[in-house]
């Protein structure tokens, strides 16, 4: 008996001591709940331009009004500082916060719901526990007008669209593959913007075994793109090292740079995912069902040089109004992206031709980035480009898209001033 006594007091602090060692340390469990927040681009939507990190107020449109990013730092009064672990994990999961109020799908909680305990423990830390920094800042409210503001509904909604069930690996895929498919489902929500949307703006598949997913939509007056593996409608003519690549640094030569919610996206998220985790992805990317949109070739196979500048050379600015588009793109374009529209051989300004956002059948997101530019920093490489919202008007602005797909991209797009001005304000 007293050796048994013996053998029990000797064990109960090895026991203890090994459990300590399985655990992670606080400051491992803190950097893993921050990679983990920039994997799920937390800061994308809950950062306001020139504001405190992750206290909200950045608007978000949505087909009944703009909803406004909540406070999600640990600030016990206006952020999320009072809330418990299952309080966070309900709110992450199931879109409920604390005290009931429940949250609109703005918030990709549909995707988040596959977050793992492990995960959601880490990012429970990260948030409330030592990684932010709290923020006296109290939420704004949406601009949806009543009764539609109710959120009752949602419960509804949640019922008839959400599955709040955790991520289970598949046991005859790959590790890899696994991984990225938790990552795309989850954490990265890639479909919350590339799946397409019903009318009460669910989104139509949630993973690879639904028809439609990845497939492509239009959200927040930019489209984005097919990403399943068709070899014309989506990336199947992308190689894993490019859309690594992509996800990296937000641009591939001859094939496409980030603009928009995606430059954000490189820019707060993937940037910071590890090389492992990036090509986990691809690997997920390229297994999804392929889905055509009947695009006669791929998007970033379109166009050729111009040649416009020799017969524009020596003719009054004014002459021939069948030359506006090409005087347009002399004028305001041709500095950076040279008038052939090839740009520089470094590629910092790129290639008009060979390039998804010229050559894609919606021009959304070509007229967006004439209206607003780009900015997307990553790393030490800042890139930018001026917007021409404030110096074309909505003619302009679709004379000289017009002219962009026509020489540099697929010249069946056509856009008019109508749909210029519902990009413009949308």
């Amino acid at each position: 008996m007293k050796r048994l006594l013996l053998l029990v007091l000797l064990a109960t602090p090895l026991a203890t001591y090994a459990a300590k060692a399985l655990d992670p340390a606080p400051a491992e469990l803190l950097q893993r709940g921050e990679y983990l927040a920039r994997a799920g681009d937390c800061a994308a939507c809950h950062t306001s331009p020139g504001g405190k990190p992750f206290a909200g107020g950045l608007p978000l449109a949505t087909p009944l009004g703009a909803v406004y990013s909540t406070n999600i730092t640990p600030d016990p009064k206006t952020g999320i500082g009072s809330y418990s672990y299952d309080d966070f994990a309900r709110a992450v999961r199931e879109g409920v916060a604390k005290g009931g109020t429940r949250l609109y799908p703005a918030m990709p909680y549909t995707a988040y719901a596959k977050i793992t305990d492990e995960d959601m423990q880490a990012l429970y830390a990260w948030f409330l526990e030592g990684g932010v920094q709290a923020v006296a800042q109290p939420n704004q409210d949406s601009d949806i007008a009543w009764p539609l503001d109710m959120r009752w509904p949602l419960a509804i909604w949640n019922l008839l669209f959400h599955n709040d069930a955790v991520y289970q690996n598949k046991p005859k895929q790959s590790a890899t593959w696994n991984r990225g498919a938790y990552l795309v489902q989850g954490l990265a929500h890639c479909g919350t913007c590339h799946t397409p949307r019903g009318m009460a703006f669910q989104e139509k598949a949630m993973d690879e075994r639904s028809t439609g997913f990845l497939s492509g939509a239009a959200l927040g007056g930019w489209y984005a793109f097919n990403i399943t593996p068709d070899t014309h409608s989506g990336i199947g003519g992308w190689s894993d090292a490019e859309i690594v690549q992509y996800l990296k640094t937000g641009r591939v030569p001859g094939k496409a740079q980030a603009a928009g919610p995606m430059a954000e996206a490189v820019q707060h998220s993937f940037q910071y995912m590890t090389d492992t985790d990036l090509q986990a992805i691809a690997s997920y990317l390229r297994s999804v069902p392929a889905v055509s949109d009947g695009e006669r070739k791929a998007r970033f196979a379109w166009g050729e040089p111009a040649d416009d500048v020799v017969t524009l050379r020596g003719q009054d600015f004014a002459a021939q109004k069948h030359d506006d588009g090409a005087r347009l793109y002399l004028g305001n374009c041709a500095s950076c992206h040279s008038w052939t529209g090839e740009g520089v051989k470094d590629g910092y300004y790129p290639m008009l031709l060979k390039n998804t956002a010229v050559g894609a059948l919606q021009p959304d997101n070509l007229v967006q980035v004439v209206l607003g530019g780009v900015h997307r920093k990553v790393g030490d490489d800042d890139v930018f480009m001026p917007g021409f919202a404030g110096t074309l008007n909505d003619e302009q602005i679709a004379t000289l898209v017009n002219y962009l797909s026509a020489q540099f991209g697929n010249p069946e797009v056509k856009v008019d001033s109508a749909r210029v001005a519902e990009i413009r304000q949308p």
